[in-house]
């Protein structure tokens, strides 16, 4: 499982919340995670306060000198260090941009003025760097989402409801976790997985079992006779009185609603049991007994 997983966010956000709950998601591991947020869209406004927040988050996280914290762990092989120091050419460096080979490290990077046909945007970063796309709206952001492969995880930062029931409604995705990150996959009762490239099927609880289940199906009939007359049509040699009989006996129906049955029932005994009672006084009456 896997994929690229966008970002949303709008100006209705609580930025030093939001920037909070960015960053930790992206530098989790070094963004080294199958669920790490993997790009921002947002318009340029949105842009320039994240990154100011993200930069005063980062310093409260990891200190003056990122690459001394205990806190920040490093890039897992030279291939994918080597990988992720390319996509520092993409775009500008508005945070961070530091590594060390000696020690596989990167400091975690925010690039902006990225185009989405950047090498950054082609391929999941799986490392701490986090490029930022701009779009002027929720819709402009569910276009160039839906352009491109399901991804594993979305994360949607506002405080509009229309815009965050849009986006939720409209974008195929694995998860999505509104105004933070990464959370949705520890909640054990929410079903974790992906749809289409970002993988197949979900787990915890219940949902792994039934990912790992096969449902296999089983029909039993008897040798009544009455009932292999009735699909006795099935059989050849074939005739147009029998094909008739066989695409009238396969097409689709509507299934009887049968919500107001209850009051069907309770009218239908009711008007019995009217018709009972009349018919005993009337029966009575002609016997000449006293009515009822």
């Amino acid at each position: 499982m896997g994929g690229k997983s966008p970002v949303y966010i709008d100006n209705t956000v609580d930025m030093e919340i939001t920037a909070k709950r960015i960053i930790w998601g992206k530098c989790a591991n070094a963004g080294q995670t199958c669920i790490a947020p993997d790009y921002i869209l947002c318009s340029k406004e949105v842009q320039n306060d994240f990154v100011e927040k993200a930069k005063t988050t980062l310093k409260e996280f990891y200190g003056e000198n990122i690459k001394n914290s205990p806190d920040l762990c490093r890039i897992i092989s030279d291939r994918h260090y080597q990988r992720l120091v390319a996509f520092l050419n993409n775009g500008r460096i508005a945070v961070g941009g530091e590594t060390d080979p000696s020690e596989r490290f990167i400091a975690p990077t925010i690039l902006v003025d990225v185009k989405p046909t950047d090498p950054v945007m082609q391929e999941e970063v799986f490392g701490p760097i986090l490029p930022i796309v701009n779009v002027d709206n929720a819709f402009d952001a569910i276009r160039f989402i839906k352009s491109r492969e399901k991804p594993l995880a979305l994360y949607i930062f506002t405080q509009n409801e229309n815009d965050m029931k849009l986006l939720i409604e409209n974008i195929p995705c694995g998860g999505i976790s509104c105004n933070d990150t990464i959370m949705h996959a520890g909640v054990d009762t929410l079903p974790f997985g992906g749809v289409g490239h970002s993988g197949m099927g979900a787990y915890h609880g219940v949902h792994t079992f039934n990912t790992f289940t096969h449902k296999k199906s089983c029909l039993v009939k008897d040798f009544n006779p009455i009932a292999e007359k009735l699909v006795s049509n099935r059989y050849p040699p074939y005739s147009e009185k029998k094909m008739n009989i066989v695409e009238f006996l396969m097409r689709k129906r509507k299934g009887v609603k049968l919500g107001c049955l209850p009051y069907v029932i309770v009218f239908a005994l009711g008007f019995a049991a009217a018709y009972a009672v009349s018919a005993v006084i009337k029966a009575s009456e002609h016997n000449g007994d006293p009515a009822i």
